[in-house]
């Protein structure tokens, strides 16, 4: 049975320990998507959307997502994050924004919840500016891309 490190010796939930890890440099690349229909992806498009510049806003709240993580989950450890970037590819075919979230520290402990909820912030911004155009639309596919650093070494998802 794996040992689960969030659990003391008694059950209870804990914070793990990294004081005894070495930093090192650690890089996580996360990524999600929003679909929406043809109107609402148009107005992105055009900046014609009437909140304002939908990816801007977006991208200032992903990066401001990522810097309060620890407030957000409960057993991650606060960072003093070294770099986020959270970059968009929209996609007139499907109507969709791809969003790609990049996190970087030197530190004892990984940045992957710290990508995972960058994305997940700015998909959530888009759907807030947007959805007096389109209440379907679909946040979908978050996941963890690519990580590196630490004791487990480098991460890179399969194709799908």
């Amino acid at each position: 049975m794996p040992e689960f490190t969030h659990l003391d010796k008694e059950g209870r939930v804990r914070m793990v320990d990294v004081s005894d890890k070495e930093p090192t440099l650690r890089v996580a690349i996360a990524g999600g998507m929003i679909s929406m229909n043809s109107a609402t992806f148009e107005k992105i498009h055009n900046q014609t959307v009437k909140k304002g510049n939908v990816l801007e806003a977006a991208r200032i709240a992903g990066v401001m997502a990522a810097k309060k993580t620890s407030e957000l989950i409960p057993m991650c450890h606060p960072l003093n994050i070294t770099h986020i970037q959270v970059d968009f590819s929209p996609d007139k075919e499907t109507n969709s924004v791809r969003i790609e979230a990049t996190s970087r520290i030197i530190g004892q402990t990984g940045v992957e919840m710290e990508a995972l909820t960058a994305v997940s912030v700015a998909a959530l911004t888009i759907y807030d500016m947007c959805k007096s155009y389109d209440r379907e639309m679909t946040i979908s596919d978050i996941r963890l891309i690519e990580k590196s650093g630490g004791k487990s070494g480098r991460f890179v998802r399969r194709e799908e």
